[in-house]
C-alpha cells in the first residue's frame, strides 16, 4: 500500500515544478529571463512546501484548502510577501490615513515587469489546474469570477484585465508579442 503522504509529496512537487516551468517558458518568451528562473522558488521552502503537501488536492491551490481548514493560509502569507508578481505584495500603509479617516492600507501600482510575470503566472496556474479544459479565456474567467476582492491598484487591475482579455481574444503568441512590446515601450492603462 502506497503512503498517502509520499503520494501527496510527489504530486505536489510535480505540480509546483510544472507550474514553475510553464511560467519560466512564458517569461522567456517575453524577455523576463531572470524572473522566469527565480519564479516561485519560495514554494520549495518548508514553510510553503509542507503545507502544500498536507493540503494537496491537485485541482486547486492547497492554500485554499488550508484557508478553509484554518481560517487563513500560512503558506500564502509567506508566499505573497516574497514574490513581487502578486498584487498583494504591493499593498502598503498610508501613514496619513489614520489621521484623515482614509483607508490605512493602500494598493500600489505594480511595476510593469512584475505585472507581466503575473500574467504568465495566471496562464500557468490555469493550465495546471484546468488541464485539458484550459482555454485562452481561462485566466480571464478566473479574474472575472470575483475572487479578486482585496484591494488592487486601479491601474494594475486595468492593465491585468487588458492582457487577460487580449489573451482570451487573440491567444498566447499575440499576447506574448504585445507584452514584449509593452515591456520595451511602457504598459498603457
Amino acid at each position: 500500500m502506497r503512503s498517502p503522504y509520499i503520494y501527496r509529496f510527489i504530486r505536489h512537487f510535480i505540480t509546483v515544478t510544472h507550474h514553475r516551468m510553464l511560467v519560466c517558458e512564458g517569461c522567456f518568451k517575453i524577455g523576463l529571463y531572470y524572473q522566469g528562473l527565480v519564479h516561485d522558488l519560495s514554494k520549495y521552502s518548508p514553510t510553503e512546501f509542507l503545507v502544500g503537501v498536507r493540503y494537496y488536492q491537485g485541482t486547486r491551490s492547497p492554500n485554499n484548502a488550508e484557508r478553509e481548514a484554518q481560517g487563513y493560509s500560512s503558506a500564502w502569507l509567506h508566499h505573497k510577501g516574497r514574490n513581487k508578481h502578486h498584487y498583494e505584495y504591493w499593498i502598503d500603509y498610508n501613514t496619513r490615513g489614520a489621521q484623515s479617516g482614509e483607508d490605512v492600507l493602500i494598493p500600489v501600482d505594480m511595476p510593469d515587469k512584475y505585472l507581466a510575470e503575473m500574467v504568465m503566472d495566471r496562464i500557468a496556474a490555469s493550465k495546471v489546474y484546468e488541464g485539458k479544459k484550459y482555454t485562452n479565456a481561462s485566466a480571464l474567467r478566473y479574474f472575472n469570477s470575483g475572487i479578486e476582492v482585496v484591494p488592487m491598484h486601479p491601474n494594475t487591475k486595468k492593465k491585468l484585465k487588458r492582457y487577460l482579455s487580449y489573451l482570451a481574444k487573440y491567444g498566447e503568441e499575440k499576447t506574448y508579442a504585445l507584452l514584449r512590446h509593452d515591456l520595451k515601450y511602457g504598459m498603457k492603462v
